[in-house]
């Protein structure tokens, strides 16, 4: 008897084209909040010192692994494609060779690179930040601590844009990240170039899990979180992670299962304390007196120190928390 031919579930599936607009919002959306949130507005006019311009849009080669400043004679231009690309990526912020800010799309890419060996700090924004928000977050930091940072981008997709639309910005803490991760599983199955969308980092990450459809899938609740999982079981130069909202989460996932690798680390949490299960790493964390958004996320977790401040970190508004004042405090 023949064989009937076998169509799949693909017959049904939801072209990228019509998800990617609703995606691209979102992601504008939130690069609004990141400037709101994070001091973009400072790091601008930093750069526009020193010359150069951010551009949050280009329309360079989507192929390039890296993006670094490029410069001319009287300017150089900072790519962060931040407007509305979903896709995530690793930033290298350092201020201390300024204006320098260099972008990453592979992991692979970025651990072979010449930065990853000097890396000390990673940094992680809160739920759908843009790369503009990473990379101020990022700035504050190298230029307390005098040195590279490296910030990971949260890629955006189909299962964020659910998690989002249930309250995952808002609150909940890790209780509606099985609300990511079944929506991620089940898009991964039946919807598998839906589910591609916002993931080509992690879809770098070596040996990252994968449905039977090839559509990659998280192992610790994230995107974010299986890339930070990875840089830091890979970098033994990696010693301190910083995160804000809920950056804090993403790191307590990312590190639940390193063991013994978390000896080295110090964790330094902004404006949402995590419990602190992983025993073997130290704990730094800060939390503002007028900062309901950070008490929502804690779920009870306590800080181990509260400042007059609420959940912006933007310089530019009044009793917003002082990144560099706390990172070194």
């Amino acid at each position: 008897m023949r064989d009937l031919p076998s169509f799949g579930l693909s017959l049904f599936e939801l072209p990228p084209a019509l998800a990617l607009p609703m995606i691209r919002m979102l992601r504008i959306g939130n690069t609004v909040l990141d400037t709101l949130f994070y001091d973009v507005g400072e790091v601008g006019r930093a750069l526009r010192s020193h010359g150069v311009i951010v551009d949050i849009d280009p329309a360079d080669d989507p192929e390039a692994k890296t993006l670094p400043w490029r410069k001319t004679t009287l300017r150089a231009t900072i790519e962060l494609d931040a407007l509305s690309n979903p896709e995530g990526s690793i930033l290298v912020v350092d201020v201390a060779a300024a204006p320098e800010i260099t972008r990453y799309k592979d992991v692979l890419a970025f651990l072979a690179s010449e930065d990853a060996k000097k890396i000390k700090t990673i940094s992680v924004t809160g739920v759908g930040s843009s790369a503009l928000g990473s990379a101020a977050f990022a700035w504050n930091i190298s230029a307390a601590l005098g040195e590279k940072v490296a910030a990971i981008v949260p890629g955006l997709g189909v299962a964020d844009v659910v998690q989002q639309a249930l309250g995952g910005w808002f609150g909940f803490g890790m209780r509606n990240w099985w609300v990511k991760q079944m929506t991620q599983e089940v898009l991964a199955e039946t919807q598998p170039a839906l589910a591609s969308i916002g993931r080509g980092l992690l879809a770098s990450v070596p040996d990252h899990r994968k449905a039977s459809t090839g559509a990659p899938v998280f192992r610790n609740g994230s995107g974010s979180c299986d890339v930070l999982h990875e840089l830091l079981k890979t970098l033994p130069n990696v010693i301190r992670v910083i995160g804000h909202s809920k950056g804090a989460l993403v790191i307590e996932n990312a590190i639940a299962s390193l063991d013994g690798a978390a000896d080295r680390l110090h964790v330094v949490t902004l404006g949402c304390p995590v419990g602190e299960e992983t025993r073997t790493a130290s704990f730094e964390q800060v939390l503002g007196w007028f900062d309901p958004l950070g008490l929502l996320n804690a779920w009870g977790n306590m800080p181990d120190r509260r400042v007059f401040a609420h959940h912006s970190t933007n310089s530019w508004i009044p009793l917003s928390m002082d990144v560099s004042k706390e990172v070194t405090g």
